[in-house]
């Protein structure tokens, strides 16, 4: 990073010190941020947005990032108090995945760290920050926000203590929580504290949530079960999920009330509407450096920006609604697209960074292929209860039409200093596979001849089709047949690229027996798998509530899911049939449950 020409001041970055406050010529704070990563002023990194939205704004925001919490608490002293609020969030990833495998083992890195040393921030990170600066700090108000945030803002259930906790403003102590992506209600925020508006005050900001004394019961408001009902009673936790699931994913939510104790009331705001156009413009359109803070230059690099820094993000959401997926309880189902005005701009200054050789890295989002996505008629959108527009099929009001995408990888691909754009976001392949969407093939070709950098990554999840059904994606079949056209469409043209898929083992509902199965059909489609995972019971997913209560939240199906260490493995090991260690133990357990035919297919 130290390569960079002598081209920036330490003033484009905001301050993380209090020499680089002054420098900016402030005598004190508006708003303090502590986050859990590194500072990275790019907008796909959420401290760095928040920073700069509020910046915009004209509020004056220093960043401590990733503070030593195990020392003398210098780093959370060291700009004393801010005029308006302090902030927090442990990151772009909840910190307990950030650090822990599926087999809760230690991860050897940090991606948001510099030279991805670990060991920057605590477990529970979120909270640990929060009670710091709680105790240093008791009469200034503090406001939580990220994906830590939101996934722990109702009753949900940890896997790493292995116990239901209740909403991290209980656990934490903040004074409200913002949950989702947070541009909106932290302006909203700093605005009406700067006109005097009195903290403990602000009641009904969207998206944000807050503890009460009384309870609230009219029309707009649900009440779910208490946190005390759901520790008795794993089913009505999972009823719950149902409840939050859905308002989370509607477009005329209400409020939702969770009773802590008789004392404490959680209640959470309804979600902002989806942003429009020039609202996501704006955020997009900051005068970001799109680099890391000048501390770490010499640093090392840091692996999560390493991955992004020649990319491009051209829209928010994902109408998926996968069962272990934590994007609709943060981002939403509905799509919020930036303007083609925008995405191009932010292309040129992509390719006139000074270590950019050519090759844009992505021109995504959550699911690449749902730019400019929504409803035909959005009046059908409003009374929309479903979780996923395209499970368990694609809902006839929605548009799947690509054409505003292919215009943007067209646009990209024309400029002439770019020499490869490729798409690194997961393709939704089952999107396009309709007969009657004349531009599925168009996209296919087009994705296939100038999009792919030798591998197609894709995420088919799994081969059984009751599995499948439980994770909210379509059938194998499905994903032969795009392998089949991928393969088709790779020969007419002369290339010789190849699809990698992704592969989950011990989700709910799979079995020793339905590995064995998926092992045998990707050998017979030639795979021998790389990219695959154990299954994290990640807060607030319908996965999780069935990895804890046995039950589908919104069936009340009782289902297996493989929990402890050795189980879990023991699916694991048929993603590796092919490695002689494992062999003997995939022999015995195929004997076990008398599928010989399996074990014949797999190890002849």
């Amino acid at each position: 990073m130290n390569n960079f020409p002598d081209r920036y001041n330490i003033t484009d970055w905001l301050p993380i010190t209090k020499k680089e406050m002054l420098k900016h010529g402030w005598e004190q704070p508006d708003i303090i941020l502590f986050t859990g990563d590194a500072y990275i002023d790019h907008p796909a990194f959420g401290a760095g947005v928040i920073g700069r939205v509020l910046q915009s704004k004209g509020y004056k925001v220093a960043i401590v990032p990733q503070p030593n919490w195990q020392d003398d608490l210098r780093d959370f002293k060291k700009f004393g108090e801010p005029k308006l609020f302090f902030a927090v969030t442990s990151g772009n990833m909840d910190s307990m995945i950030n650090h822990y495998t599926a087999n809760k083992r230690l991860r050897s890195n940090d991606a948001y760290s510099p030279n991805g040393q670990t060991n920057f921030r605590p477990d529970y990170a979120l909270s640990v920050y929060s009670k710091i600066i709680k105790k240093l700090y008791p009469n200034i108000p503090l406001v939580s926000g990220g994906i830590e945030a939101s996934l722990r803002r109702l009753t949900h259930f940890d896997y790493w203590q292995n116990e239901l906790k209740p909403s991290s403003i209980i656990d934490t102590g903040v004074d409200l929580l913002i949950y989702g992506m947070g541009e909106k209600p932290i302006v909203q925020i700093a605005d009406l504290l700067s006109k005097g508006v009195a903290f403990n005050s602000l009641k009904n900001i969207a998206q944000t949530v807050y503890v009460s004394k009384t309870n609230i019961s009219d029309e707009d408001t649900i009440e779910i079960h208490s946190h005390k009902e759901c520790l008795k009673d794993k089913i009505k936790f999972a009823k719950n999920f149902k409840i939050i699931e859905t308002q989370s994913n509607m477009l005329n939510a209400k409020r939702i009330v969770q009773k802590y104790n008789s004392e404490k009331y959680v209640i959470v705001n309804p979600p902002n509407r989806p942003l429009k156009e020039k609202e996501i413009d704006k955020f997009y359109d900051l005068p970001y450096t799109r680099l890391p803070h000048p501390k770490y230059w010499k640093k090392g690099p840091i692996p999560a920006y390493e991955m992004i820094r020649h990319s491009i993000n051209v829209h928010r959401g994902c109408f998926g609604g996968c069962s272990f997926c934590t994007i609709s309880a943060h981002q939403g189902k509905f799509i919020s697209s930036r303007s083609p005005k925008s995405i191009m701009k932010e292309v040129e200054q992509v390719v006139n960074m000074p270590d950019f050789k050519g090759h844009i890295t992505d021109i995504g989002g959550p699911s690449a292929n749902m730019y400019k996505m929504q409803g035909v008629d959005l009046k059908i959108c409003e009374k929309c209860k479903r979780p996923s527009c395209i499970d368990p099929d694609i809902c006839f009001n929605l548009n799947t039409d690509h054409t505003n995408l292919l215009n943007i990888y067209r646009n990209v691909r024309n400029n002439p200093k770019v020499k490869k754009a490729t798409i690194g976001s997961g393709i939704r392949y089952d999107m396009l596979l309709d007969d009657n969407n004349k531009t599925n093939d168009i996209y296919i070709e087009e994705l296939i001849k100038y999009h792919v950098s030798g591998r197609l990554k894709v995420a088919p999840e799994h081969s059984s089709d009751k599995v499948l059904k439980i994770m909210r994606k379509p059938s194998f079949k499905t994903f032969i047949k795009f392998k089949n056209k991928f393969d088709e469409i790779n020969k007419r043209v002369g290339l010789k690229q190849q699809i990698i898929p992704y592969f989950i083992s011990s989700h709910p509902a799979s079995t020793e027996e339905d590995m064995a199965q998926l092992a045998v059909d990707t050998k017979e489609l030639n795979f021998r798998l790389e990219q695959i995972q154990d299954f994290t019971p990640t807060p607030m997913t319908v996965a999780a509530v069935i990895f804890y209560s046995g039950y589908h939240p919104y069936t009340m199906e009782k289902l297996f899911t493989a929990k402890n260490k050795n189980d879990k493995l023991a699916q694991r090991k048929f993603f590796f049939w092919y490695k002689n260690e494992n062999r003997g133990d995939i022999k015995k357990s195929l004997t076990k449950i008398n599928r010989l035919d399996l074990l014949k297919k797999l190890l002849k």
